[in-house]
């Protein structure tokens, strides 16, 4: 069975994606918080429809910044749910925007979502999902799982014999040094 690393070559989505982000380390916590929703709002579905509609989400939700999205009210709610750009799921809706609220909450008790992330770090599988149900809503284990590759606190993104996986070693994601 082929995998994303056979997958994604001279896909014009899953390429860029798959050489350029995926299982490489992110810092900005907004960048952090876009990464969650955009597995959240996977869920279900294809990547490929989560791609697709990434430039509406990035537009829909003030570019995923925090501060902003942890603010959203009804109004706002009632704006993404007529938003034909982007997955209109009331459920997936209601948690990325109460996801922000917490991650705000995070940065004030930790300093930052990746801090957060980092001190908690390295955990069993299992254990980060625990952590995230207790945290955050709409987050099960393959949500968890696949942010947690996605953004390099675990290890399983790319196969050893990927040309991206040299790459990704060389950013020293967290997994590297567990």
């Amino acid at each position: 069975m082929a995998d994303y690393c056979d997958l994604a070559p001279t896909h014009p989505f899953h390429q860029p994606y798959h050489d350029n982000e995926y299982g490489f380390p992110v810092t900005s916590d907004d960048s952090l918080f876009e990464r969650l929703a955009l597995e959240i709002n996977q869920a279900g579905l294809s990547w490929l429809t989560v791609l697709k509609k990434r430039a509406a989400f990035r537009q829909a939700f003030d570019e995923f910044s925090v501060v902003r999205v942890a603010d959203y009210g009804e109004q706002e709610r009632q704006r993404l749910l007529g938003d034909a750009g982007i997955i209109r799921n009331r459920l997936k809706i209601d948690a990325v925007i109460h996801n922000a609220g917490v991650i705000r909450d995070l940065q004030t008790e930790h300093g930052s979502f990746k801090h957060w992330l980092d001190y908690h770090h390295p955990l069993p599988l299992n254990d980060w999902v625990r952590l995230f149900k207790r945290t955050f809503r709409f987050t099960g284990p393959e949500i968890v799982n696949e942010f947690l590759m996605s953004t390099g606190y675990l290890q399983g993104a790319h196969r050893e014999d990927c040309p991206v996986y040299a790459k990704i070693v060389a950013c020293r994601p967290a997994w590297v040094d567990t």
